[in-house]
């Protein structure tokens, strides 16, 4: 019997099933902010790819978010074509995800959210996502962050 936390297997199989090749790191701690992240995998906290979603006048945005980055919400806005982002709360990240917020993973949601991958991550070799968990993190590349979650490319600050 295992017991893994089942938004991580969610995440696992969702993973799989679109052929990500990353590797699938559960951290003895929840790592809610890029900067513990990136100190528990020893990256820099630019190569953490936050995923934060926002409420567009009642519908789910996923942003994926360089860790060294603030999205500039009127700026981005203005770049994609949204009407207001606003930041999501609590409630409103788990209906539209199914994951809580420190975990939200780029894939595996209950309907598809649209993605937007901030251009500034294809600086690294080596991206860290979450993986459905706050203590759970992937990796991957720029690629096929795009190639996983079909994101749109965007400037964010």
């Amino acid at each position: 019997m295992s017991t893994e936390h089942a938004g991580i297997t969610r995440f696992r199989e969702e993973h799989a099933r679109r052929r990500g090749t990353g590797e699938i790191v559960v951290l003895p701690e929840s790592v809610h902010t890029a900067a513990l992240a990136a100190e528990a995998l020893g990256c820099e906290v630019g190569a953490i790819a936050n995923s934060l979603v926002f409420d567009d006048n009642g519908s789910p945005l996923l942003i994926l978010t360089s860790g060294a980055h603030r999205v500039d919400t009127s700026a981005t806005a203005a770049r994609i074509g949204a009407g207001r982002l606003a930041r999501a709360d609590a409630e409103f990240v788990r209906r539209h995800t199914g994951q809580v917020i420190g975990g939200v993973s780029p894939i595996g949601h209950p309907a598809p959210v649209p993605t937007y991958l901030d251009s500034w991550l294809q600086r690294y070799d080596v991206v860290w996502a979450a993986a459905g968990h706050p203590a759970a993190v992937f990796s991957t590349t720029y690629d096929e962050l795009i190639a996983l979650t079909g994101a749109t490319p965007v400037d964010v600050d």
